[in-house]
C-alpha cells in the first residue's frame, strides 16, 4: 500500500495497523487486572470501527494473522455489516478471507456470530451465501443439530437451508423444526437425544455440553457423570474438567489426559493450577512435558536465536482476573520454556521480576521492578533480550523505559542486542498493549506459541523497515491464508 501524503503518512498508517494487530491478539473484551469488561469492550469497539473505516483492506487482512477468535468474529461481523463501503473487488477478497477464517473458528463462536448478524438485520445475498457455504461444509449436520441446536436452527431459517440430499431422509430438518414427527431416528446421535429424555444410559451417548443438562435434571453426581463421559470428551473438554474430575490441586491428572500433547500455554496454565507440593513432587514429569511442548512450538527456529536473556513478569498483576486467572503468568512461564528452546544450547538466562530462580514454583507476587531486571539482563551481553510483562513498571516507576532508552541511544546504537517486549494484557485506556519505551518494539501476545511470528511483527514497530515492508508482509500472510499467490489484500 502506498499513500499520497508521503513517508510520514505511511509510518502513521503502519503504527495504526500495528496498534490494531496488538489489540486483536490480546483483547477479548473480558475483565483484566486493571480494567473492567465494559472498558475493554468500549475500547475494542472504537478501535475496530476506526481501523475498518480508515484501513478497510488491512482490517480484512488481519483475519490472516494469529489474532484471537473474539476479534476475528468482530472483524467478520464488521465487514459484513458494512459491505456497502467496499468495492466489488474488495468484497471478493474479503469473502475469501472470511470463508477461510470461519473454517478455523470454533463452531459455537460461528453460530453466535450468525445470530448476531441476524439480530442486526444483515440479510444481504453475500452474507446468506457465506453462511450457507459454511453450513453445508459442516461434516455432520446432525451432530450440530444436537450440540448447537439453537444456533443451527436460527442460521438454517435465516438462509432457507434444506437438509438431506436426493433420496436421503430429512432427519435433521425434522429434528430441528418438526421434533414430534418421528418416533425414532436413524442417526445415532439424534436418537440418543430422543431417548435421553427417559433413558439415563442414553445421556452418556451425547456430547458433554448437551449431556450436562440432562444429568443436572436427573440429579446425577457431577464427579460420577464426568468420569462416565470421559471417553466422549474432546481433548479441550478433558482439560477443562480436570479439577471437577477429582484431580484437586495435589492429585495426578486422569489417565485420558496426556500432558505430552498439550499446547504449551495451556500446559503452563495447568501447571500453575497445581499446588506447590504437587509441582515439586511431579517436577521431572512437568518439566519434561513443558520442554517437549516448547520444542514443538519452536519448530525450525529451535536453537537459532543465539544468546537469549529473558525478563519475565511474575508480579502480583500477573494473577490476571476472574475471567483470565493467572493467564499473564502462564504466558510468561510458557515463554520461558520456549525461549530456552529457541536459544543456542546453554545460552539462555531467565530473570523473574520476583528474583525467583525456579520457574516451576512461580506465583503472582510483589511489585514489578522491570528496570533493575532489564539492567541485569543487558549486563549479560545477550544477542536478544525478550521482556514478557504487562508493562506496568512500578519499582521505581519508569526505570525500565529509561534504562532501555540510554542503552539504545548511547550504549548500543548499533543495535548489537535485539530487544523486544511482548505484552499479554490489552490496555483499554491506551487502545494498545502498554509499552516500556518508544524505541523498543512491543507486540501483544496471547499464546506463547506465537512468539517467533510476533517478534517478526514487532520489528516493524521500530520504523527501520518502512511501511511498505509491513504491507508486503500482510500480503504474504493473506496469500498463504487463502491458499493462492494472487494480489494481496493491502495492495
Amino acid at each position: 500500500m502506498t499513500t499520497s501524503n508521503g513517508t510520514d503518512a505511511g509510518l502513521v498508517a503502519a503504527e495504526d495497523v500495528l496498534l490494531f494487530v496488538n489489540a486483536a491478539i490480546t483483547a477479548t473484551g473480558q475483565r483484566e487486572f486493571r480494567s473492567t469488561a465494559y472498558q475493554q469492550q468500549l475500547s475494542l469497539d472504537f478501535l475496530h470501527e476506526y481501523v475498518r473505516v480508515n484501513y478497510r483492506r488491512v482490517y480484512a487482512a488481519a483475519l490472516a494473522l494469529d489474532i484471537n477468535d473474539h476479534n476475528a468474529a468482530l472483524i467478520v461481523r464488521g465487514l459484513l455489516e458494512h459491505a456497502a463501503d467496499a468495492s466489488a473487488g474488495e468484497r471478493r477478497a474479503e469473502g475469501r478471507l472470511i470463508a477461510a477464517r470461519l473454517a478455523k473458528l470454533p463452531p459455537q463462536r460461528v453460530y453466535r456470530l450468525f445470530r448476531a448478524l441476524r439480530a442486526a438485520g444483515v440479510n444481504n445475498r453475500r452474507t446468506r451465501a457465506i453462511m450457507r457455504d459454511w453450513l453445508t461444509a459442516r461434516p455432520d449436520p446432525a451432530h450440530d443439530a444436537v450440540k448447537y441446536r439453537a444456533g443451527l436452527k436460527t442460521a438454517a431459517r435465516h438462509v432457507h437451508l434444506r437438509f438431506g440430499g436426493a433420496g436421503e431422509p430429512d432427519e435433521t430438518g425434522d429434528f430441528l423444526f418438526r421434533p414430534g414427527r418421528r418416533t425414532s431416528y436413524r442417526h445415532g446421535l439424534l436418537d440418543a437425544w430422543r431417548r435421553a429424555h427417559y433413558e439415563q444410559g442414553a445421556v452418556e451417548e451425547l456430547p458433554l455440553t448437551v449431556a450436562e443438562g440432562f444429568a443436572a435434571r436427573r440429579g446425577m453426581k457431577r464427579e460420577v457423570f464426568l468420569e462416565r463421559m470421559a471417553p466422549r470428551m474432546t481433548r479441550l473438554e478433558r482439560l477443562r474438567t480436570l479439577e471437577r474430575r477429582g484431580t484437586g490441586k495435589d492429585a495426578r491428572p486422569p489417565a485420558d489426559v496426556d500432558l505430552a500433547v498439550m499446547p504449551l500455554t495451556r500446559l503452563a496454565l495447568y501447571v500453575l493450577s497445581l499446588g506447590f507440593e504437587a509441582r515439586r513432587g511431579r517436577r521431572a514429569e512437568l518439566t519434561r512435558a513443558l520442554r517437549a511442548a516448547a520444542r514443538r512450538a519452536a519448530g525450525p527456529h529451535a536453537g537459532s536465536w543465539g544468546r537469549v536473556a529473558a525478563v519475565l513478569d511474575d508480579s502480583y498483576s500477573s494473577s490476571g482476573s476472574g475471567e483470565k486467572r493467572r493467564r499473564p503468568l502462564a504466558v510468561a512461564l510458557a515463554c520461558h520454556f520456549l525461549l530456552e528452546a529457541l536459544a543456542a544450547p546453554g545460552a539462555y538466562n531467565a530473570l523473574w521480576t520476583s528474583g525467583r530462580t525456579d520457574p516451576l514454583l512461580v506465583r503472582p507476587w510483589g511489585p514489578t521492578p522491570l528496570g533493575s531486571r532489564v539492567l541485569d539482563a543487558l549486563e549479560l551481553g545477550p544477542d536478544r533480550l525478550v521482556i514478557v510483562s504487562d508493562g506496568w513498571d512500578n519499582a521505581p516507576p519508569g526505570l525500565a523505559g529509561e534504562v532501555l532508552r540510554v542503552w539504545r541511544t548511547r550504549l548500543d546504537p548499533e543495535r548489537r542486542t535485539a530487544v523486544v517486549h511482548v505484552n499479554p494484557v490489552y490496555d483499554a485506556d491506551g487502545f494498545d498493549v502498554r509499552r516500556l519505551a518508544p524505541g523498543v518494539p512491543t507486540a501483544g501476545v496471547r499464546d506463547a506459541e506465537d512468539l517467533p511470528a510476533l517478534v517478526e511483527i514487532a520489528g516493524f514497530a521500530e520504523g527501520r523497515t518502512g511501511a511498505a515492508a509491513l504491507y508486503a508482509y500482510l500480503d504474504r500472510q493473506v496469500a498463504r491464508f487463502v491458499g493462492d499467490d494472487g494480489a494481496g489484500a493491502t495492495s
